[in-house]
């Protein structure tokens, strides 16, 4: 981790909601989902806020030796957004706890605020994570 990773560093991030990304499309195999109405899917919105702080810190970790996972989520979705919308997420890294990094993140669609709250990652190494995460999926059931 680099020392100009520290709190105060801020960012957006921007990105146009296409089709695939809509509550339809969450998890194909449930028919409610594909019942429900063609907006930015929760479950997108808040991989959509992952992305933008990863985005915002990979210039200060030894990418992608070094990389981050979510471990924190409070965050609100407020209003709908359909394909087509572009969604702005701005964010402050307000907190760094050791390898922990805590991000206040607020997002709009350029008609309604759709998210805001807090996020929370963990700065992993890489390899040694996917060793373990490989060990746990072969551990016999």
């Amino acid at each position: 981790m680099n020392h100009s990773l520290s709190p105060g560093l801020q960012f957006e991030f921007t990105y146009t909601v296409p089709p695939d990304k809509t509550v339809p499309h969450l998890l194909p195999e449930s028919p409610e989902f594909g019942q429900m109405p063609p907006v930015l899917a929760s479950g997108y919105m808040v991989g959509l806020i992952e992305w933008a702080c990863i985005r915002a810190i990979n210039p200060h970790l030894n990418w992608p030796a070094q990389q981050t996972v979510g471990v924190g989520f409070h965050l609100s979705h407020l209003a709908a957004t359909p394909p087509g919308l572009t969604v702005r997420v701005q964010g402050t890294l307000t907190e760094v706890q050791g390898r922990r990094l805590t991000f206040a993140v607020v997002a709009d669609d350029g008609v309604d605020k759709i998210s805001e709250g807090t996020h929370d990652r963990f700065i992993i190494d890489a390899a040694k994570f996917s060793r373990k995460a490989a060990a746990k999926g072969e551990a016999p059931r």
